[in-house]
């Protein structure tokens, strides 16, 4: 007969309930998690965590840190200065090609003189000067000068430089006025500046003496040539109360029409701007003072400088130094007058 077993004999809580948590773990034993698997277009980075309390994510690309751009030269007023005068010229340029076009085209077509009105091109001068050019007396004066053209006595300037003061010089850029009589009356040295004549030509005396009182006044040295385009470029216009004149005969053009018109430009700009200097050499150019406010603008006065004149009161007035020590209190640009 076999024997019975033996049961080992029963341990301190055989006869006590299990408890809950006992039970739960015998009927539902722990399963051991089964590492995860990264899904084929998974990357080790989606893996990474971030921080210790970030959900799983893959970072963010580092932002580019867009490089500094370089920061632009600093100009010196001398250069700021050279850029605007090198602006002006081409402006001016391009009115000057327009005109020499307008008059080519005319002679092309069988026509001795463009219309005056056609011959200034300024956009700034025809707004400061709304229908002048088409007043009785400007129709008048375009057909004197017409007829002057078509005769035998050569005219100065070229049609193409009558206006050339204006081109150079617009009106908003107008700083300083510096009024002459009529051209200079030779072949080849009127170019539509007062006082003004091209490189190449002999430079006049009036124009010698105010070289020299610049080289007193302001130390600059005395030019090779009388070319004042530079000026006219700066904001110095330079008018002529007279715009054309016949070979060899001076103020022959004068009390045909110039005057109304130029004193309309005077008016202008006295009316519509302010801080102007006006210089006024000799009684022919300081009559102009009764078209200038004198309250809004500034009237410097000195006697002609042509030879016969200059020693009664020209040289030394220091009307250059004056002009830019004025300027400069308005905060405008002085003006080089050195060429």
């Amino acid at each position: 007969m076999p024997s019975p077993s033996v049961l080992p004999p029963p341990t301190k809580g055989d006869h006590e309930m299990a408890s809950p948590e006992t039970l739960d773990q015998t009927l539902h034993p722990a399963k051991r998690l089964r590492p995860l698997s990264p899904s084929p277009s998974a990357s080790p980075e989606t893996l990474t965590p971030a921080s210790p309390v970030s959900p799983l994510r893959k970072p963010s690309p580092a932002r580019r840190v867009a490089s500094p751009e370089p920061a632009a030269p600093v100009l010196t007023p001398e250069q700021k200065q050279r850029i605007e005068v090198n602006k002006a010229l081409a402006r001016s340029r391009r009115n000057l090609r327009i005109c020499r076009e307008r008059v080519d085209k005319a002679k092309a077509d069988g026509m001795d003189f463009v219309k005056l009105e056609e011959l200034l091109v300024e956009d700034t001068w025809l707004k400061a000067l709304p229908g002048e050019l088409q007043k009785p007396y400007a129709k008048n004066l375009c057909r004197f000068v017409e007829r002057e053209v078509r005769g035998s006595v050569p005219i100065y300037p070229p049609p193409y430089l009558i206006f050339n003061a204006l081109h150079l010089t617009p009106f908003d850029q107008v700083k300083v006025v510096i009024i002459g009589q009529d051209p200079y009356h030779g072949p080849g040295q009127a170019m539509g500046l007062s006082f003004s004549v091209p490189e190449g030509i002999k430079i006049p005396s009036s124009l010698v003496n105010i070289f020299k009182e610049l080289q007193k006044d302001l130390g600059c040295s005395v030019p090779l040539h009388g070319n004042l385009e530079r000026w006219a470029a700066q904001g110095v216009l330079l008018l002529n109360a007279v715009l054309t004149v016949r070979n060899h005969q001076a103020n022959s053009h004068a009390k045909k029409g110039w005057e109304p018109l130029t004193d309309a430009i005077i008016r202008a700009i006295s009316q519509k701007k302010s801080g102007v200097v006006f210089l006024l050499w000799g009684n022919s150019a300081q009559e102009k003072s009764r078209l200038i406010d004198g309250s809004k603008h500034h009237i410097l006065r000195a006697a002609h400088p042509s030879g016969l004149s200059a020693n009664r009161g020209f040289f030394g007035c220091r009307h250059f130094s004056q002009t830019n020590q004025i300027l400069e209190k308005l905060g405008l640009s002085p003006i080089d007058w050195q060429l």
